[in-house]
């Protein structure tokens, strides 16, 4: 089977994860996914487990009596909770060249190449697209279809001699809790990678320094009949700490090594309001001065508008992974050879984001990112290229490839 017809598949299973659940995985929904991944990997007869946090891991036994590293290939299961992950209705377009793809013509949706300017390395190529009303779910399912289509060929092909391989599915990698409950130990891998990038032929070792801020507003509700000088309405609170925040660091004005806040969340009515921001930077002493902008803002809604008006917490979620791989270069090195061994010129970008890789990575498991064919992740304009999926299959092909000739 192709890795499309694999991510075809897996589009069909709803798997949002929710970053206001207290459970884990954060939703049921991503178990099912996981336990059809887990069945699927019997039937290709790997042996696999799935643990009572929701995590699959399969283990593929040496086919060589020549001492190799162990090698983990993980990818998550979740989708965002930016955009609807249910009902993906997918569809092809065959020989893309070069134009705007429109997606809905009632609601007005294209993907157009002027705005999405990566859209030109798919020309010629075959695209998977949504019908502009969910996401489609390449983040992270086009690296689950690659992972399990180097893994079906592996086991169709005995001659293809390998090292020890690990496979590793996760939950909730899309709210920063992915490796929440991961015990490296069961992976019993030397080092990884993440297949959660995005055009084929990008290797990723550098990412955000990641944080929460979660904010809570108290008001004063009066009769607005009656409320000069008494009413305190938390929404405007919520507005007013909003702009007390550097307004160049939104997303929407960042690119590159920038960072940003985003205002993820807004909830409320006049007595009360919650917020929620997360926080990026890959400096991480700007970083940490981004932290320090919220505790400043939240000190001075307390002492304009009294204490306990404004509820602070500030939670880190992972570190840029290339502060610890700066001794394992060695790693990336071989992803680079793999991916000029395929034809292909290496990307080298940041991630803007993070990925298990990097919590794995401080974790005591090296794990440098690797692009899938997918794009525009966590919205509708989301595509994969099926072309690039093939690639980055041959990618892990020739990574294995590579660490067993040394």
């Amino acid at each position: 089977m192709k890795a499309y017809e694999r991510l075809l598949q897996y589009v069909k299973f709803d798997t949002q994860s929710d970053p206001n659940s207290k459970k884990y995985p954060s939703t049921d929904r991503q178990l099912d996914l996981l336990k059809y991944l887990l069945q699927e990997l019997y039937a290709l007869g790997v042996e696999a487990k799935i643990d009572e946090f929701g995590y699959v891991i399969g283990k593929i036994k040496a086919n060589t009596e020549k001492k190799l590293p162990k090698v983990a290939l993980i990818a998550h299961v979740d989708t965002s909770h930016d955009a609807s992950g249910k009902n993906i209705k997918p569809r092809i377009i065959h020989d893309y060249q070069g134009e705007s793809i429109l997606l809905n013509a009632e609601k007005h949706i294209e993907i157009n190449p002027k705005i999405f300017s990566k859209m030109k390395r798919s020309i010629g190529h075959d695209l998977i697209v949504t019908d502009g009303t969910t996401l489609l779910g390449a983040d992270d399912k086009a690296g689950i279809a690659e992972i399990m289509t180097f893994v079906e060929y592996v086991k169709n092909n005995p001659q293809y001699i390998h090292g020890d391989l690990r496979i590793v599915f996760t939950p909730d990698e899309e709210i920063g809790k992915g490796t929440d409950h991961l015990d490296i130990k069961k992976i019993d891998a030397d080092f990884g990678y993440t297949l959660d990038g995005s055009s084929a032929g990008e290797i990723a070792y550098e990412n955000f320094n990641a944080a929460s801020a979660k904010l809570l507003f108290i008001g004063k509700s009066v009769h607005p009949g009656s409320a000069k000088n008494k009413m305190l309405n938390s929404i405007n609170l919520a507005y007013e700490f909003d702009q007390l925040l550097p307004q160049y660091m939104r997303p929407e004005a960042t690119d590159g090594y920038e960072g940003f806040n985003h205002l993820m969340q807004i909830e409320g009515a006049c007595e009360q309001t919650k917020t929620g921001y997360i926080i990026r930077n890959h400096n991480i002493t700007i970083y940490e001065k981004q932290k320090s902008d919220f505790l400043r803002a939240a000190q001075f809604m307390n002492d304009k508008y009294g204490k306990g008006t404004c509820e602070l917490t500030l939670t880190d979620a992972y570190f840029n992974m290339q502060n610890a791989l700066e001794d394992k270069m060695h790693i990336v090195d071989i992803a680079f050879e793999a991916i000029k061994n395929q034809g292909l010129t290496p990307i080298v970008e940041p991630i803007r984001g993070g990925t298990d890789g990097a919590r794995l990575t401080y974790m005591g498991l090296p794990c440098p990112n690797l692009g899938t064919g997918g794009y525009n992740f966590h919205g509708p304009y989301e595509y994969a290229d099926i072309q690039e999926m093939d690639m980055a299959v041959e990618i892990i092909k020739n990574i294995i490839t590579i660490i067993t000739n040394q």
